[in-house]
C-alpha cells in the first residue's frame, strides 16, 4: 500500500475513479450499478491501484446525473440498494481496495425533502436551510452571481417570494452553511457513510459551502484585452470573490476532517475549482494537520500538452502547499478525454497515452485515474440527440458538454454493447472504443492496459517516485525533466513533449546511468548525451 503507514496511505496512493453509470450494467437496463461495479473489481484490482472513487449513487431525479441528491442515506433504485452498497464495498476491503464515495453537500436536488420544506414558507424549521434572498426593488436577482451551468445564479420562488441561489443548475439549490444546524446535519449525513464503512469522502465543490452573507457583487474577471472573451460560458466573466471560497469554510473542513479522526485511516479530498486562486486555496485546505488531508485540482485539465504547463502548476501547487498535499489527475468525468486533448493532427494516441501516464505516476503527490484512461479511450463523439447532459444542451454547439468522456467502459470487443449491457446503453459506445476493448488490450502484451499495469507497479515499487521530493531542471522548450529523491536514491525523469526527437546533455552525476526498464523503447544514452524519441520518456538513476 502507498504510504508509511495505514494511517497515511493515502499519501502517494493511487485512485480510480469509477463512473457507476457508465461501468457495468448487471440487470439489463443499460445502465451501469452497483452490483456492476462489484462484479467488475478484479480489473479495478488487477491495476494495481489503493482506492476507488465512486461517483454519486445517491437518490436522485438524476437532472445532473446524481450530482443533485435528493436522500443523501439512499441508494438510487437504478444503481441498486443499500445491501448492494454493502457487498461492494465487502468485496473492494477483500481485494485490499479502499472505497471512497462523493459526498456532494454543497447543494442538493429541488427534491430534496430539506428543500420541499424550506421553500414553503418564511418560518418553517428548515427556511434558512438554503440560500433565500429577497428580490431588488425592480424586482430582478439580488446580486450579479451567476451559474456555472450558465445564466444567473439566482432563481424566483413563488411560494417564498424570494430569490434562491443555484450555482449549477436551477434544481441544485444551494444549503445555507452559515446556518448550523446545516452544519451539524451534513456532519450526520457523512457519519452515516462512515459507520458503514467507507473509507474516506470525495468533497465535491468542497470551497462552494459558504457564500458571502453580504451578497457582494462579484467584480470583472481581469481580462488582457476588451474583446478577450472567457469561453463560452459567461461566468468567466467575473471574478469569484463572493459566491464561494469563503473564510468561513475553513473551519467547517475542521469540523469534517474531526469527524473522520473517529474513524482511523478515514480521508477527506477535496475538489477545489477556483481558477488563479487554487494553489493558494489547496493550501489552505490541506495545511496544518487538522483541515482536509489531500485536494483534487483542476490545472492539468487543459489542453496545452508542454513542459511549462507541468512545471508551472505543480510548482505553484507544491509551494503554495507545502504543508498540505495535492492530488493530480489528467482525466475525469468532467473533461475531455486527456488523450484527445492532448493529441495534435496525426499524432498516435498510443504514445500519447503512455507518455502521460509516465508524467503522472513520477509526479510528487497522489493521483487519480479515471475509468477508460487505462484503455488510452479517446473522447467519444456524440450527436446532439444522443446528448444526456444539461451542460452540453445548454451550450452547444460550441461546447458539446461531458457525455463524451461518460460512455460505458467497453470490455469485450464481440459481445453486445461491448459487454456492457445486453440492452441499448444510456449512451452510445464508439466503434474506435469497442477496438480497445478490455478482452482485446488483455491479449496483446503491447497493449495500453498492460503498460497501466506496468507504471503504477513501478511507482508503488520506487519510494522515491511515491513519495520523495521533487525538484525540476531545466531543459528547453520540449523537454520537462525533475528529480525525485528520497533517502540515498535519485531518479531523474525525462521526457521529451515534442514530435521530434530531442537530445539532452546528461548532468555528469548521470553519465554512468542506465535507463530504468519503464523507460520508452528507442532511449539512447552515453557518458554525454541522452536521446530522447518523439514523445518519450527515460528515467535515470542516479548511479550510489
Amino acid at each position: 500500500m502507498a504510504g508509511s503507514g495505514d494511517g497515511d496511505w493515502w499519501r502517494g496512493a493511487v485512485i480510480y475513479q469509477v463512473y457507476p453509470r457508465s461501468f457495468q450494467d448487471s440487470d439489463g437496463d443499460g445502465i451501469g450499478d452497483l452490483k456492476g461495479v462489484t462484479a467488475r473489481l478484479d480489473h479495478i484490482a488487477s491495476l494495481g491501484v489503493d482506492a476507488i472513487w465512486v461517483s454519486p449513487f445517491f437518490k436522485s431525479p438524476m437532472a445532473d446525473m446524481g450530482y443533485d441528491v435528493s436522500d443523501y442515506r439512499a441508494v438510487d433504485p437504478m444503481f441498486g440498494t443499500l445491501a448492494d452498497f454493502d457487498a461492494l464495498l465487502a468485496r473492494a476491503h477483500a481485494l485490499g481496495l479502499k472505497i471512497i464515495i462523493d459526498q456532494v453537500i454543497s447543494h442538493t436536488s429541488d427534491q430534496h425533502a430539506w428543500f420541499q420544506e424550506s421553500r414553503s414558507s418564511r418560518d418553517n424549521p428548515r427556511a434558512d436551510w438554503y440560500v433565500w434572498a429577497d428580490p431588488k426593488p425592480d424586482g430582478t436577482a439580488p446580486n450579479n452571481w451567476l451559474s456555472i451551468f450558465g445564466g444567473p445564479a439566482w432563481e424566483w420562488d413563488g411560494t417564498r417570494m424570494q430569490y434562491y441561489m443555484h450555482s449549477f443548475l436551477a434544481s441544485q439549490p444551494d444549503i445555507n452553511f452559515h446556518a448550523p444546524a446545516v452544519q451539524d446535519a451534513m456532519i450526520e449525513e457523512m457519519r452515516f457513510w462512515l459507520d458503514r464503512g467507507v473509507d474516506g469522502f470525495r468533497l465535491d465543490a468542497c470551497n462552494h459551502y459558504f457564500h458571502d452573507a453580504k451578497l457582494r457583487d462579484n467584480p470583472p474577471a481581469r481580462r488582457m484585452a476588451a474583446h478577450d472573451i472567457p469561453e463560452t460560458n459567461p461566468y468567466g466573466f467575473q471574478e469569484h470573490l463572493y459566491d464561494k471560497t469563503q473564510p468561513e469554510n475553513l473551519a467547517y473542513l475542521k469540523r469534517i476532517r474531526a469527524l473522520l479522526e473517529e474513524y482511523p485511516g478515514t480521508v477527506a479530498v477535496g475538489e477545489v475549482g477556483d481558477g488563479e486562486r487554487a494553489p493558494q486555496t489547496v493550501g489552505l485546505y490541506t495545511s496544518g494537520g487538522d483541515t482536509l488531508h489531500f485536494c483534487y485540482t483542476f490545472d492539468l485539465f487543459g489542453t496545452e500538452f508542454s513542459p511549462r504547463v507541468f512545471r508551472e502548476t505543480v510548482t505553484k501547487f507544491l509551494k503554495a502547499s507545502a504543508d498540505g498535499w495535492v492530488c493530480w489527475a489528467l482525466s475525469n468525468h468532467d473533461v475531455m478525454r486527456h488523450v484527445s486533448r492532448f493529441a495534435e493532427a496525426g499524432d498516435d494516441p498510443n504514445r500519447i497515452g503512455r507518455l502521460a501516464i509516465a508524467i503522472l505516476v513520477a509526479l510528487r503527490g497522489t493521483i487519480c485515474i479515471y475509468q477508460g484512461e487505462e484503455l488510452g479511450l479517446p473522447e467519444a463523439e456524440i450527436a446532439y440527440e444522443d446528448l444526456r447532459d444539461p451542460y452540453g444542451i445548454r451550450f452547444w454547439p460550441s461546447f458539446k458538454g461531458r457525455d463524451g468522456c461518460r460512455t460505458p467502459m467497453p470490455w469485450s470487443r464481440d459481445e453486445p454493447q461491448a459487454g456492457f449491457s445486453t440492452a441499448k446503453p444510456w449512451l452510445p459506445i464508439p466503434g474506435e472504443h469497442k477496438a480497445r476493448a478490455v478482452d482485446v488490450q488483455e491479449a496483446d502484451p503491447r497493449a495500453m492496459l498492460h503498460f497501466y499495469r506496468r507504471a503504477l507497479a513501478w511507482r508503488r515499487e520506487n519510494p522515491a517516485i511515491q513519495c520523495g521530493d521533487i525538484d525540476f531542471v531545466e531543459a528547453g522548450d520540449d523537454i520537462l525533466a525533475f528529480t525525485r529523491t528520497r533517502g540515498g536514491e535519485t531518479i531523474l525523469c525525462l521526457y521529451n513533449i515534442a514530435r521530434e526527437p530531442q537530445d539532452w546533455p546528461l548532468p555528469a552525476a548521470y553519465a554512468t546511468a542506465l535507463a530504468d526498464p519503464l523507460s520508452a523503447p528507442g532511449i539512447t544514452v552515453n557518458r554525454k548525451m541522452l536521446r530522447l524519441p518523439a514523445y518519450g520518456w527515460a528515467f535515470l538513476r542516479k548511479p550510489g
